[in-house]
């Protein structure tokens, strides 16, 4: 080997080595924030929660295959709606933490299923906590964007299941949206999906 050559590879190796290192502190970086937001949603879900935080937690562990989400995208879904659904549930923080996760896959099997926009997705739910209902049709399951409409949705729903939902509890629509999701096929696409790859 020449000393040009040696030269040559040399820096060759410097260069992978340095581009090496900087891969390894970008990606340590990365992890080191993910963590923290991890930490400081885990309070979130502490707080609302209380009892049923671990419950949260190991629906937001298995999140990446029931839902297509990190366990930290989960937990900020879940803590974005989780307020008012412990309130129509009257504080059954466990039960809250149930439906919470039926509604986060639901969202999740519209987005993969009909192609929606899952911002959209994620908007129409959050708007259903506030009692608005003008992003009903984000869901593209067949509803405009009305309460007269959330309502039909109800009771078709009420006629696939026999319960009767109530348009003033959350955790009710949330039911209903995915018994109208069972019955147009949308429901557990995403799962199905990953456990093909």
């Amino acid at each position: 080997m020449t000393t040009k050559t040696a030269s040559t590879v040399g820096k060759a190796f410097t260069a992978i080595s340095v581009a090496a290192s900087a891969a390894i502190v970008a990606i340590t970086k990365q992890a080191v924030k993910a963590y923290a937001e991890y930490e400081q949603l885990i309070g979130g879900v502490e707080t609302l929660f209380k009892d049923s935080t671990k419950r949260i937690q190991k629906y937001a562990q298995e999140a990446y295959k029931t839902a297509g989400l990190s366990a930290n995208e989960y937990m900020k879904t879940a803590i974005s709606v989780s307020a008012s659904l412990i309130q129509s549930l009257g504080g059954d923080t466990a039960k809250a933490a149930d439906i919470a996760n039926m509604a986060i896959i639901d969202m999740s099997d519209n987005v993969n299923k009909l192609g929606t926009d899952a911002e959209r997705v994620k908007l129409a739910y959050a708007g259903f906590a506030r009692q608005q209902y003008v992003l009903l049709d984000n869901l593209a399951l067949g509803y405009q964007g009305t309460k007269t409409e959330m309502e039909r949705l109800l009771r078709d729903a009420e006629a696939l299941t026999g319960v009767k939902y109530d348009i003033n509890n959350l955790a009710d629509v949330y039911s209903a949206i995915h018994a109208i999701q069972e019955e147009l096929g949308i429901a557990g696409t995403t799962a199905k999906e990953a456990e093909k790859t």
